[in-house]
């Protein structure tokens, strides 16, 4: 779970002020307030006063939360843990107020010792350091479809997800998305798993019950109830923020759990919540909500990543004081809600729509919008849709129509192993060198990260064209020429295609320890 006190920099305390309330415990537990006054004198006539209404009683949420716990999961992960790139720099880079290690000779044994102590940097032939990481997730398909956060998967290279009844299966990351923080997994059960459906979220109001089960610090199958604080709020942890604000108390290791309403549906994804400083829950906590994370989780299930609209512009919010300064008002007089355009991508769909700076965009189709919700509603447009803006131009509305762009914001793709190719092998007896599939084993073996692309050298023949140029069993070849490849029949494609051209050697983009280099590769004889 991210603490967002380390993002603000402050220590938040809570405390409770009891003050003219009595509490009753009849059968549950009810608050009314109680007055000074003093008591009423006796009489024999009946009273005007109303008929007080009776104590509600909060409600037991045991068969709901009994009916949910199997669809919630735990989420665990391991990464290796890999250096620094200040990590061959010496002892001097250590810290910007001086350096941490003795002054001893420079080269001297001592000098290498603390150098290698401090930076934690481990000793030759000795395998990797990992890290493991713990958070929750909810079954949304019986074929075994899981929702989480990406930040409990990121920079993973290998996932496995523990069910209510102890069974723990390796997953796979279908895809994910850092944009909003969501990531899909998928696993292979041996029979139809229990699934909780996405709820309509924009229907929740503020005060209505909610359920949040995950598995806070390790603790499988925590339930916590709450009620909705707040909707709508930005946090400002990223440009699509609109979550949820729950009381319900959220921790550590609830990260990608589910938020439920009471009628057992998920209406958000618990990822943040402001914490003290031992990231303890201290009831504010926030929730995607589900109608913004509904699409996304589509795209991810279909394609591996999300791929967002794009209007080629910049604006800001339309404050009270900018929309008086432009009379810019609604009909019943009040100040106008938009967006106010202040840059304009020459080239961008909204150059090509007729849109100019000064202008205010006040709605996309049907949805009135503003500098908060304009990102994540134009975000929502798969590239290449069309779209009816409604714009206030020199104190006019008009409708303007724009076909989106592709985002410039690359993608987060999901980890090359993620769909196995059919051949996981190929042989090129020509570059005497054998290439396989990137899959778990090889991501943790070669400390690779998650999102590595290429093919894996697994052996170079002996006295081969490829060993004469240094290529070496690890090594990750991720180009032939101008060519990107991902699997291993790509790159047998493509080296058959100069071969057939009588090319006399291939040129190779090879990922060693070192960084990427190009290697130029004779085939065989030549």
């Amino acid at each position: 779970m991210k603490n967002l006190l380390a993002r603000f920099g402050s220590r938040r305390a809570a405390c409770l002020a009891v003050s003219g309330m009595a509490l009753s415990f009849a059968g549950g537990w009810s608050v009314s307030p109680v007055f000074a006054q003093s008591a009423p004198p006796t009489s024999s006539q009946p009273s005007s006063a109303p008929t007080p209404a009776p104590r509600s009683v909060l409600p037991s949420f045991a068969d709901l939360a009994n009916r949910l716990l199997p669809s919630v999961v735990n989420v665990s992960t391991s990464a290796v843990l890999k250096p620094s790139k200040n990590d061959d720099k010496g002892p001097d880079s250590s810290a910007p107020d001086g350096s941490q290690v003795p002054p001893f000779q420079p080269g001297s044994p001592l000098e290498k010792f603390f150098h290698d102590y401090l930076k934690h940097k481990p000793a030759p032939n000795q395998p990797p350091r990992r890290q493991q990481a713990l958070g929750s997730g909810f079954i949304i398909d019986a074929s075994g479809i899981i929702v989480t956060n990406n930040h409990v998967i990121e920079g993973a290279d290998q996932v496995s997800v523990t069910l209510q009844d102890g069974t723990e299966m390796p997953a796979r990351i279908v895809g994910r998305d850092s944009q909003v923080d969501l990531a899909v997994l998928e696993v292979k059960p041996k029979h139809s798993l229990p699934t909780v459906p996405l709820g309509q979220s924009d229907k929740a109001r503020i005060g209505d019950w909610v359920l949040a089960i995950g598995n806070p610090f390790g603790l499988n199958g925590t339930v916590t109830a709450g009620i909705i604080s707040s909707r709508g709020r930005n946090v400002e942890h990223g440009l699509y923020d609109d979550y949820i604000q729950t009381d319900a108390a959220i921790n550590r290791g609830n990260s990608g759990g589910p938020l439920f309403n009471l009628s057992g549906e998920v209406i958000g994804i618990n990822t943040l919540i402001y914490g003290g400083a031992g990231g303890d829950s201290i009831g504010i906590g926030f929730a995607i909500p589900a109608d913004d994370a509904r699409g996304i989780i589509d795209q991810l299930r279909r394609t591996g990543h999300v791929s967002r609209g794009w209007m080629g512009l910049k604006f800001q919010n339309v404050t009270n004081d900018i929309a008086e300064t432009l009379d810019f008002h609604k009909p019943d007089g009040s100040n106008g809600k938009g967006t106010l355009i202040s840059e304009i991508d020459p080239k961008g769909p909204a150059a090509k729509a007729g849109l100019e700076v000064g202008d205010i965009i006040t709605r996309v189709d049907d949805q009135d919008v503003t500098g908060q919700t304009m990102p994540r509603i134009i975000a929502s447009i798969l590239p290449g849709a069309k779209a009816q803006l409604t714009v206030w131009h020199k104190g006019a509305l008009k409708t303007l129509p724009i076909t989106l762009g592709q985002s410039p914001t690359p993608p987060d793709m999901p980890p090359s192993d993620t769909h196995q190719p059919e051949h996981p092998h190929a042989a090129l007896g020509e570059l005497g060198v054998t290439v396989s599939s990137i899959d778990a084993d090889a991501r943790t073996q070669y400390a690779l990260t998650d999102d590595q692309r290429g093919v894996l050298v697994s052996r170079v023949e002996a006295g081969s064209p490829a060993a004469s140029r240094g290529i070496a069993e690890g090594n990750v070849i991720t180009q032939v020429g101008q060519d990107q490849i991902n699997t291993p029949d790509d790159f047998a494609k493509a080296v058959q295609r100069l071969h057939e051209r009588k090319k006399t050697e291939v040129l190779l983009l090879v990922q060693d320890d070192d960084g990427l280099r190009w290697v130029p590769v004779p085939f065989l004889g030549n």
